[in-house]
Formats: structure tokens, sequence, C-alpha cells
């Protein structure tokens, strides 16, 4: 799994105020649609940039959590956040959310369920912590529409494979309507929000994943230095002869909670 540790929260921090992942992120707040005075929690804050957003949103009569398991990442969203006294940044579990029963409005979690191998625990401490039919909203990729140009095909599956590994599930979108409602959620509505790059720009997502995905494929020891190198090369080397090309969709699903948990036999 990819280590959120200062570094990745640096190159992250950078690349989440670019073009492309500020839009993911806007789709996600239009999404959760904040409202003056409301209580929601962003769950996977990372760098407290949808959490800063959220807190301008609420005012000062609501109130912002942002959880995290990263400190270096919570280290980050205190910095961003420090103007807003109705925000709290808090450190703790998916699975056991460190928050009372019934404390929010709305909660909004992006690019997090893909490191569950198992939703479940989530979606029901989500429930727990969501008043009754609170509106929760969950974006996140569908790896299966990646599509990325190579000279070098088999070199590229490969790196792909080995990005693979950073997943616990690469096909979340696909797989969260049945577990929204196992775990007594209505599904209501999903969007997919589409990227697709044909230069390599400096706040692209693109280049972002090239960085992190040529790290994590020297990092996991399966693929060589050189290897890597030499496809992040390419990459940069198709840019500059105008022949570079990667989409990739994100989905952003909106549900909200029923009454109570559905009953089981």
């Amino acid at each position: 799994m990819l280590k959120f540790g200062k570094s990745t929260a640096q190159l992250l921090d950078m690349a989440y105020q670019g073009a492309d992942v500020s839009r993911r992120r806007r789709a996600n707040f239009d999404a959760i649609a904040p409202a003056p005075g409301e209580a929601i929690l962003d769950l996977g804050c990372g760098t407290g940039l949808l959490t800063a957003e959220l807190a301008r949103a609420v005012g000062p009569q609501g109130q912002v959590t942002g959880l995290d398991t990263s400190p270096d990442m919570l280290a980050a969203a205190q910095g961003r956040c420090n103007e807003f006294d109705h925000v709290d940044l808090v450190e703790g579990s998916a699975f056991d959310m460190p928050v009372p029963d019934r404390q929010f409005d709305k909660a909004v979690s992006v690019q997090v369920f893909e490191y569950f191998a198992d939703p479940s625990p989530a979606l029901t401490e989500l429930h727990r912590v969501l008043r009754p039919g609170g509106r929760l909203v969950i974006g996140d990729t569908h790896w299966d529409t990646l599509a990325w140009h190579s000279d070098h095909p088999a070199r590229m599956q490969r790196i792909c494979k080995t990005w693979d590994a950073h997943l616990a599930d690469r096909c979340v979108p696909a797989a969260l309507p049945a577990a929204l409602r196992a775990c007594g959620f209505i599904p209501e509505h999903v969007q997919p929000v589409a990227f697709c790059d044909t230069t390599l720009r400096p706040d692209g997502l693109a280049l972002m994943m090239i960085r992190l995905m040529q790290d994590f494929a020297i990092q996991s020891g399966e693929i060589s230095e050189a290897e890597a190198t030499a496809w992040a090369d390419e990459q940069n080397a198709l840019a500059d002869a105008g022949r570079f090309f990667m989409s990739i969709t994100h989905f952003v699903w909106v549900a909200h909670k029923s009454r109570s948990l559905p009953l089981t036999n």
C-alpha cells in the first residue's frame, strides 16, 4: 500500500491544488452540497483542502471534522485550517471512528475506499456517526477506466500491474451500490468525472500519477529503477513529441442513511 508520509504529503499537497484534482474535489464538494450550520465529516481528509472548503461553506455556526490515519497529512491539514475555529482534525481509523453516534448531517470521503479490502466496516461506522437521513458522498476512481498510451505496452502493463498493489480494491465505484445497501444506505445517483490529458501539465493529474507510480514501482522491488525511470522518461518524450495520451474516470456516489440498519437473518 502507498505510504502517505511527509514526502508524499508534500507532493500531493502541490498536485491537489492543480486544475485536474481541483475539478475532482469540486465534484465531490457539489455532491455533498454543504449548507450553513451543518456538521460534516471529511473522512480521509489528507492535507485538508476539502476540509477548508467545507469549513468556509458551513460557516462558524457549522462544524467540520477531518479524520485521517496519517499524522503527516493531518499536520499539513492543520496548517491549512488554522483560521477555522469550527474545524476539528482527528487522527483515527475509518473502522473505529473516535466520534459520537449521530454526530454529522453529512459525510464525504474522496479517494479513500480504494484502500479498503472490505468497505463494510467503514460504511457501518459512517452509518453510526450520521444522523437519520444524513447524506453520504464517496468519490473514487474505477481503475479499469485507465487508458494510457505507450510505445512499449508490455512495460506499461507491468508498471500498471505493480501500481495495482497499492490498492485494496481497484473497482470501488462498481461495488459500492450493493455495499451501501447492505450497510443501511440508499444509493441515489452516481456522477462520472472523466480526465483526459494529452499534455503533461505541471499541475495535471497525469504528471502526479507518473511521479507516484515511478516511486512506488521502485519501492515495491517488482520493477527495477532503470525500467521505472525508462517508463517515466518515455512519457515525457511522448509529451514533447505531442503524442501523450492518458485518460481515467473518477465516480462520485451519493447516498443517504436510511432510518435503521437492514434486518439480517
